[in-house]
């Protein structure tokens, strides 16, 4: 499983020979001025939940990639409305995809679309797949569900918000990996803009002083499981 960053709270994935966008925000974000959307492939986009911030450039790239939206029942039927081939799921389901079984998740946020319609309540996404197993938690404040979900799934990566004022911050991002019983994190959503801007190192010594271990990587960058 390879796993790209492409700012903010965007990711692509490459798991079991397909690719997978999360929440893609990056023409909009000066911070990601050297990715290109046009040039990034997809079989899938996830959408965790509607907020500009993460769905920005999610028709651009499913017209490009015919990729299959995968979100909560709202947020696919607003694009399966417009055209678009989604699947749509809800909290605490599951489905079997061809790279893998894929679960969504309770976050604690809120979801509308930039016109105002309705979006759903936000998710995130547990993904298991032939090797490794990650955990997508979205916009999310630390919320006790997160325990329940290494009662099903041993995880490899969990992937926390921990720029603060909207989400969590990195003290609720290390209570969030003890919660989650996996010490590997991938921190996203922080930075883009004035009120999520955090201290780099300081954000990792705390979680190295806990014993976790928080990778912070520079737009473009991927890590392997």
């Amino acid at each position: 499983m390879k796993i790209t960053y492409y700012g903010h709270a965007a990711l692509g994935i490459k798991v079991g020979g397909k690719h997978i966008i999360v929440d893609p925000f990056i023409s909009g974000n000066p911070l990601a001025a050297h990715i290109a959307i046009e040039d990034l492939k997809a079989d899938y986009i996830l959408l965790t939940h509607a907020h500009g911030d993460h769905v920005l450039d999610v028709e651009a790239i499913a017209k490009n990639t015919n990729a299959v939206i995968v979100s909560n029942a709202e947020i696919a039927g607003y694009y399966a409305a417009k055209g678009f081939e989604a699947h749509p799921m809800n909290h605490g389901g599951s489905w079997n995809f061809d790279f893998g079984k894929v679960k969504y998740v309770n976050a604690i946020h809120s979801s509308s679309f930039p016109d105002g319609t309705y979006g759903g309540n936000p998710g995130g996404f547990v993904i298991e797949g032939e090797h490794k197993n990650i955990y997508i938690a979205g916009d999310t404040a630390l919320t006790m569900d997160m325990k329940l979900i290494p009662m099903r799934t041993k995880l490899d990566l969990a992937i926390f918000p921990i720029g603060d004022n909207f989400t969590m911050d990195v003290e609720d991002a290390i209570l969030a990996s003890d919660f989650v019983e996996c010490d590997k994190i991938l921190g996203y959503h922080y930075d883009t803009f004035g009120y999520i801007k955090i201290d780099h190192k300081e954000a990792i010594q705390k979680f190295f002083d806990k014993g976790k271990d928080l990778m912070l990587l520079e737009i473009g960058d991927s890590i392997e499981l």
